[in-house]
């Protein structure tokens, strides 16, 4: 571990005098390449936004990922031309702060929802993110209700399409502020309000470790309403090393056994050299 860590040291000290390239080379012997093929492996582009998507995907199939997400239509064939698909597509809705918790937004999120399907099914992919919206004074319960109204309008068309909208929980404290789908519970209750298999719930560990915690208890008790993870350290959204407050490992572990098969994706922003980081955090979490 001590060797891993002098090589990432390195490596970070010379990232201004080498391209990403050399300097991803310069990592893969320290941090290794053999996955085990437990956890499904994704990355959030936003995340590399200096990193060209062609040069980035070419990157994370060397590192062992399949999956770059949060892309939308016009970016899904380079993901193609290099083997690796959308984990969790973007491309519909209003943003993060407008939601379905608004009925004043239906209409505008359905016709956006219903638009991008089509394109989903032609693609392959089976996810589209979703949000909640703030909450702009309305209670926690009207909030569901109304969420669960507007998504249900969109059942239909998700089902004929075999696409699941998949809405995030993000935390009110610190980055959302005042964002509605901000704790596990009330979004699995929105689940269960909606009442289909094509409603689910992405996990954001660094999120709901912020506003709930107790991570892996969490996970084992909703893990059925959850179709999606997103990792990131705690404080800071930085890497999932032995810097921050998380344990990946056993977070990790404990998702394995909920018998999910979806897909983790790495959402930190990168404090290093990103591609070294990237290839560590996803070794982090390759767990046997």
């Amino acid at each position: 571990m001590s060797s891993r860590r002098s090589a990432l040291k390195n490596i970070a000290a010379g990232a201004g005098l080498l391209s990403v390239t050399e300097a991803f080379a310069a990592s893969e012997k320290a941090l290794g390449s053999t996955l085990n093929g437990k956890i499904n492996h994704s990355v959030c582009k936003w995340c590399y936004g200096s990193i060209p998507l062609e040069t980035f995907a070419q990157e994370c199939k060397k590192i062992g990922l399949t999956s770059i997400e949060l892309l939308g239509p016009n970016e899904w064939p380079i993901l193609k031309k290099y083997g690796l698909t959308c984990a969790l597509p973007s491309g519909a809705g209003m943003g993060i702060e407008k939601g379905f918790n608004d009925p004043a937004n239906h209409d505008e999120l359905v016709k956006s929802y219903e638009d991008i399907f089509p394109k989903l099914k032609e693609a392959g992919y089976t996810t589209v993110i979703c949000f909640s919206g703030n909450r702009r004074g309305v209670s926690d319960i009207d909030g569901m209700r109304n969420c669960a109204v507007g998504l249900r309008r969109l059942i239909p068309s998700a089902e004929k399409y075999n696409v699941t909208l998949v809405m995030e929980l993000l935390n009110s404290k610190v980055n959302h502020k005042d964002y509605m789908c901000d704790h596990t519970a009330w979004g699995a209750g929105l689940c269960e309000m909606v009442g289909s298999e094509k409603f689910k719930l992405l996990y954001d560990i660094y999120h709901m470790s912020i506003m709930e915690g107790d991570v892996i208890a969490t996970i084992k008790t909703y893990h059925k309403y959850i179709a999606h993870y997103h990792t990131g350290g705690v404080p800071g959204r930085n890497e999932i090393d032995e810097g921050q407050e998380l344990y990946y490992p056993a977070i990790m572990k404990a998702i394995v056994e909920t018998g999910f098969k979806g897909f983790v994706a790495q959402e930190f922003i990168p404090k290093r050299e990103p591609l070294a980081s990237l290839k560590q955090c996803v070794q982090i979490c390759d767990v046997a």
